[in-house]
Parts: structure tokens; C-alpha cells; sequence
């Protein structure tokens, strides 16, 4: 983690255990969102795919949303991998990808929510997550550009997501050259 300079150093667990290589979506903007199944802000679900279903007719791939399901607070995430897909899927018609169930703080957090509080600490600089749902939007440049808390509706962050479809995508600009 000491090393990690970018979003696209990390290779977390996919629904099914298999590493997910973050490279694979550079010169994409992302937004990462810690989820849980039993919250009150569970709902935000119908919000997040709906927002990824609009910018995902306006601009192709190059918005994604990564759910990261997580129990560590309130145990509000308390089923399998399976049934956290399930619930996904049913209840919200999530099309956008829930990775494997993870630790965002404490010892046992990921390496990617390490590095992800570290560049964007919250309120006062505390480098923890507060609660589910809380946001994070990564530009095409694999730098965060944005950190929101769990209240903050998915459909308020449609804005800063679309200034950075805005900006130039890095990997293009490298294929224009030639």
C-alpha cells in the first residue's frame, strides 16, 4: 500500500474472489461506495443505479460505479457474497459491479480503502469511513477528486461526475499520437 500512487494499484476481490486489476478501467471516472444490505441508507442503491444507467447512455464506459459491501457498521451486511448479490439484483436491479464483502477500516481494511482515506481524509482529517454509503470519485487520471458521506444523494454527485467525464481521457490522448 506504501507504494500505491494511484486508484490503478490496487486489485481488489470481485463477487467470486477473482483479483479485479483497477487498471482495467483507466482513463474512466469511478465512483466507489462501501454498501450494506440492512441500512438506512440502503435506498441509495435505487439511486446509484439509476444515476449509472443515465451516464451510462450519455457516456458509454467511461463511468463505472464499484460497490463495496461492508459489515462493519452496525453488522448491516451480515450476508454471503451470494446473497449480497441477490438482494442487489432483486431489490434494486443493480447492474453496476458489488465486489466481495470487505473491511474499510481497522487493521483487517482493505488496501484500497487504506490508500483511499489516506489521499482523501474526511471531515477534521479523519482517515477512517464514518458509515455506509459514504462516496469516493476517482477521475480518469486515477487521482480521488471527490469524498461524500453516506447523506449525500447519489443524484447530488451527478454534477461532479460529469465534470470529469468532461476532462480529457488520458488513454485516448496516448492513441491520438500515433
Amino acid at each position: 500500500m506504501a507504494s500505491a500512487t494511484s486508484f490503478y494499484d490496487f486489485k481488489p476481490l470481485d463477487k467470486r474472489g477473482q483479483e479485479v486489476p483497477l487498471e482495467t478501467y483507466k482513463g474512466k471516472v469511478v465512483l466507489v461506495v462501501n454498501t450494506a444490505s440492512k441500512c438506512g441508507f440502503t435506498p441509495q442503491y435505487a439511486g446509484l443505479e439509476s444515476l449509472y444507467t443515465k451516464l451510462k447512455q450519455s457516456h458509454g464506459d467511461d463511468f463505472v460505479i464499484l460497490g463495496f459491501p461492508c459489515n462493519q457498521f452496525g453488522s448491516q451486511e451480515p450476508g454471503s457474497d451470494e446473497e449480497i448479490q441477490n438482494f442487489c439484483q432483486v431489490n434494486y436491479g443493480v447492474s453496476f459491479p458489488i465486489m466481495k464483502k470487505i473491511d474499510v477500516n481497522g487493521d483487517a481494511a482493505a488496501p484500497l480503502y487504506q490508500w483511499l482515506k489516506e489521499v482523501k481524509p474526511g471531515l477534521m482529517g479523519l482517515k477512517r469511513v464514518k458509515w455506509n454509503f459514504e462516496k469516493f470519485l476517482i477521475g480518469r487520471d486515477g487521482n480521488v477528486k471527490g469524498r461524500w458521506a453516506s447523506s449525500t444523494k447519489p443524484q447530488a454527485l451527478e454534477e461532479p461526475i460529469l465534470e470529469e467525464l468532461k476532462k480529457p481521457n488520458p488513454q485516448a490522448g496516448e492513441a491520438g499520437k500515433l
